[in-house]
């Protein structure tokens, strides 16, 4: 694979996974105007793992957290940990589920860049109607079993690209009422399950395939998007303590107007 196609994918996926711009609208938009033609299995897992290892160390402690509340648990004393490792495990059977129904009815994914432009501009508006009307007075700890439903069925919407994972349940914690870095750390830790369930049934994929081989290619690509998506993740907390999300509300209605000028021809 040409190293600018290598840069490019790591860089787009490690930068847009965790902003609420939808990364799976990103990378088909790569892929529809460059050209390039699919970057593999191999590649795929690769730029999820990079990006999987990026979220878990930047939330390690929450991690910790979580592994020694389920040790709590499992010795009769439950506590905050084990609470929100349930949380995150109920919040991701919503996208299972729906993982699972556009897997056997779509396995090519939901493709078109129609699609991506109606669902980028849409969600973006969605986006900035929350966060103005949404009250920023709860917190993190404030968080009960409903928010968690309602959160992982929204998430379950992203299935559909340019809605933006990240951007709904960013969107769903402020019509909830939560500070919006508390949302965006919700949103972060939730994509944790998402993407060890989406990488397990790549590398699945990829066993049975027989290409299990693992390339040079493939390590830059890890390390690209690991890279990228550290430094993604560190800017957007810092962000969200003193601003909103209307950069990327401006972002996405340009965006989202731009590829339906194209789909409608209203550009040449």
């Amino acid at each position: 694979m040409p190293l600018l196609h290598i840069v490019v994918l790591a860089l787009v996926q490690g930068t847009t996974e965790f902003l609420p711009i939808s990364s799976q609208a990103h990378l088909q938009l790569v892929s529809a105007f460059s050209g390039w033609p699919d970057q593999g299995l191999v590649m795929d897992v690769a730029v999820h793992v990079g990006t999987l290892g990026a979220v878990m160390l930047y939330f390690w402690r929450d991690l910790w957290t979580m592994t020694a509340g389920i040790v709590q648990l499992a010795r009769g004393r439950g506590n905050p940990g084990a609470r929100l490792a349930g949380y995150l495990i109920i919040g991701t059977l919503p996208a299972v589920a729906a993982g699972y129904l556009v897997h056997r009815y779509y396995p090519n994914g939901i493709r078109g860049i129609e699609i991506i432009g109606w669902t980028t501009l849409g969600f973006g508006v969605l986006l900035y109607i929350a966060d103005r009307v949404g009250m920023t007075v709860r917190r993190f700890e404030h968080l009960k079993f409903g928010d968690i439903i309602i959160i992982g069925c929204a998430q379950a919407v992203a299935l559909i690209p340019g809605t933006s994972r990240s951007g709904i349940t960013m969107t769903a914690a402020r019509v909830l009422g939560m500070e919006r870095r508390d949302g965006a750390r919700l949103s972060m830790l939730l994509s944790i399950p998402v993407i060890i369930g989406a990488g397990s049934l790549q590398g699945w994929e990829l066993y049975q395939s027989g290409d299990m081989g693992l390339t040079f290619d493939a390590f830059l690509a890890a390390g690209l998007s690991f890279a990228a998506a550290l430094i993604v993740m560190a800017g957007l907390m810092a962000w969200l303590k003193r601003s909103t999300y209307t950069p990327f509300v401006i972002y996405r209605i340009v965006l989202g107007g731009f590829l339906l000028s194209v789909v409608y021809g209203w550009v040449g």
